[in-house]
C-alpha cells in the first residue's frame, strides 16, 4: 500500500512497513478486503442494508466494519458543512478509512449520500491504484419513496423550508452510471443483502 495522490501533506516520504497484504491475510487466516460503498438519497435505505449486510458478513465469519455517513460527522467529519467542496472532502477522508481496512483484510461497508460522481471515481481510484477490491452500490429508492420514509425528518424540514441544501430537493445529486449492483426501493432488506453479497462472491471480490 501506498500513498501518492494529491492529498499528501508536503515534506513526509511514505514509510514502508516489512509486512506484506498477503502474509497478513495468511496471518489471520483471512479472505482479501473490500469496499462496499452504498450512495443514494437520505431515506433511500443505505444504512439499513449495509448494517443488515454487516451483521451477516460477520457471522458468516467474514471480518467487515460499518463506516455510517452520519456517525462519522460525530467525530472524523464533524468540522465539515454541506456545500459540494465539504462534501466531496467528507467522500475523500470516509474514502481513505475505507482503503486501510480493506488493506487490514475487512470488509468495509460505507454508507454515504456521496451525491457528486467524480468524488466517487476518486475514491474508487484509490482502491483500484493499491489492487483493493470496490463494489458501488446503488440504492436507487426514488424521491418520492425517501420523502414518505424520512426517518430522520429530513424531506419534511425542506418541505417546510426550514433545511436547504437536502440532495434531492436543492442540491444536486449524480446517479452512477455503472454500479456494480442497483438496488431498487421495492427490494426488502433481506433480498438487498442477498444481492450484495452475491456480488461479493464473484471472483473479483471474493479473493
Amino acid at each position: 500500500m501506498s500513498s501518492s495522490g494529491p492529498s499528501r501533506s508536503p515534506d513526509v516520504t511514505w514509510h514502508r512497513g516489512e509486512l506484506t497484504r498477503e502474509r497478513r491475510l495468511e496471518a489471520l487466516g483471512a479472505r482479501g478486503g473490500a469496499t462496499v460503498w452504498f450512495t443514494g438519497l437520505s431515506g433511500s435505505g443505505k444504512s439499513t442494508i449495509a448494517a443488515a449486510l454487516e451483521a451477516r458478513l460477520v457471522a458468516e465469519g467474514r471480518p467487515a466494519y460499518l463506516l455510517d455517513g452520519d456517525n462519522l460527522r460525530h467525530g472524523l467529519n464533524g468540522d465539515l458543512g454541506f456545500d459540494q467542496a465539504a462534501r466531496d472532502e467528507n467522500v475523500r477522508r470516509t474514502g481513505e478509512v475505507a482503503r486501510l481496512f480493506a488493506d487490514a483484510g475487512l470488509v468495509a461497508l460505507v454508507s454515504l449520500v456521496s451525491p457528486y460522481a467524480a468524488a466517487r471515481g476518486a475514491v474508487r481510484a484509490l482502491h483500484e491504484a493499491d489492487g483493493l477490491a470496490f463494489l458501488e452500490v446503488w440504492v436507487s429508492t426514488p424521491p418520492e419513496e425517501c420523502a414518505r420514509r424520512d426517518p430522520k425528518g429530513l424531506w419534511a424540514r425542506a418541505e417546510r423550508g426550514e433545511l436547504s441544501g437536502l440532495t434531492g430537493v436543492d442540491a444536486p445529486y449524480e446517479a452512477p452510471r455503472a454500479a456494480e449492483v442497483e438496488l431498487t426501493g421495492e427490494l426488502g432488506v433481506a433480498a438487498a443483502v442477498g444481492r450484495v453479497c452475491g456480488a461479493l462472491e464473484r471472483p473479483t471480490y471474493a479473493r
